[in-house]
């Protein structure tokens, strides 16, 4: 069986992950639609985890001309620059990470376990979005265990993402795959108690979005550095 493709390095030692030797010493944060400027240099100087780009067209946090490419490229590498895709063909997500440096691509459509695995062994970690109503398809979810890095579970809606609602997090208490994933819909600032005391297996970190923006693709620096406090509480010497 072949193995995903696994967390960039940097990434990996800012954020304490271990690999496959357990679970991460924190939740991993990802703050996914950042299209402003500003707003970017804001919450990258609070050093998430990852931060996300839609090249989506459909959505209203497609980066489009908002961002110059430099702009993602200097990003510190301690932060994974990923970026969001839907039924993209593999080229064109090559093309697009080679131009912004990115270094993993979340797919959010009916992309294949084939295509997952074209975009891994071009050297991406590989992000996997499903969507969640009251069920999980874990049999579903198994085609795609050898090519992802992590998979993404978003709430169920008309939109591939970012519909703002939260599903039955208890759903997920059956979790048995080996790949480890990211929480998302409609997570705000009032859910950090709860994220911080969230014990769920498989779970590694959290995806942030509308819940944390002031417009569309416009980040609340102070509502992300809100939740990463709870989520980061200081170490006692």
């Amino acid at each position: 069986m072949k193995t995903s493709r696994p967390l960039p390095v940097e990434v990996a030692l800012a954020a304490g992950w271990p690999g496959a030797g357990g679970p991460p010493a924190r939740l991993l944060v990802k703050v996914c639609g950042m299209r402003d400027a500003g707003a970017l240099a804001g919450v990258a100087a609070l050093a998430p985890d990852f931060l996300g780009f839609i090249f989506a067209a459909a959505s209203p946090r497609f980066v489009g001309e908002a961002l110059a490419p430099e702009l993602v490229q200097k990003l510190p590498p301690t932060i994974g620059k990923v970026g969001v895709f839907v039924n993209e063909t593999t080229g064109n997500m090559l093309t697009t990470a080679q131009r912004f440096g990115l270094g993993a691509v979340q797919l959010h459509g009916q992309e294949t376990p084939a295509q997952c695995e074209e975009l891994s062994a071009a050297g991406l970690l590989v992000m996997k979005a499903f969507a969640v109503g009251n069920a999980v398809d874990f049999v579903a979810l198994q085609p795609y265990v050898p090519h992802c890095g992590f998979f993404l579970f978003d709430t169920k809606g008309l939109a591939p993402g970012g519909n703002g609602a939260i599903f039955d997090w208890n759903l997920l208490k059956r979790y048995h795959l080996p790949v480890p994933y990211f929480l998302a819909g409609g997570l705000g600032p009032e859910h950090a108690a709860e994220l911080a005391a969230l014990r769920l297996p498989g779970l590694a970190g959290v995806d942030l979005n509308s819940g944390f923006e002031t417009a569309p693709g416009v980040k609340d620096v102070g509502k992300v550095r809100q939740l990463l406090a709870v989520l980061r509480p200081p170490v006692n010497p």
